[in-house]
């Protein structure tokens, strides 16, 4: 499958650290199956941080070995579980920090900040939170943590 990465700087090598904390599944490489999605990040990245916006092709596949060398999980829909493991991703007030090399799920809505504070000062539940969190055009969104992770991605553009 080909993966894409929005992104207003070009680079060869992934470097984790450069990355935010905080995100979905924590600071990591993140990549989507829709290429329109990955060009409308690059150019909110662009706007906002200056460069020019680049949308980088990766190929990627989730083969039987891979499921036994690394710790992948996967979300195939929005649920009180999905809800819950980005609420502690992206606590800033407590450091979470998972075991997973690879995280695909479904991308949840912009308002994701917003919701979460609701979540975290008790005026949503955890099944309004899951329900609200869930993108009303759901793709996903692929999620590399580790450096054994980002190893098997092959850039193609």
């Amino acid at each position: 499958m080909i993966l894409y990465h929005g992104t207003n700087i070009d680079f060869n090598e992934i470097d984790i650290e450069k990355s935010n904390s905080y995100k979905d599944f924590g600071k990591g490489f993140y990549l989507t199956d829709i290429k329109e999605q990955a060009e409308r990040m690059a150019i909110k990245k662009s706007r906002i941080f200056g460069g020019e916006p680049i949308v980088q092709h990766y190929e990627f596949e989730i083969t039987e070995d891979i499921k036994k060398e690394l710790n992948i999980l996967i979300f195939d829909k929005p649920n009180k579980i999905w809800a819950d493991f980005i609420y502690k991703n992206r606590n800033r007030k407590v450091q979470y920090k998972h075991n997973y090399d690879i995280v695909v799920s479904p991308i949840a809505d912009d308002g994701v900040a917003y919701l979460l504070s609701r979540y975290d000062e008790g005026t949503l539940s955890i099944d309004e939170l899951a329900n609200e969190l869930e993108y009303k055009q759901l793709n996903n969104q692929y999620f590399f943590g580790t450096e054994k992770s980002i190893k098997l991605l092959k850039r193609i553009c």
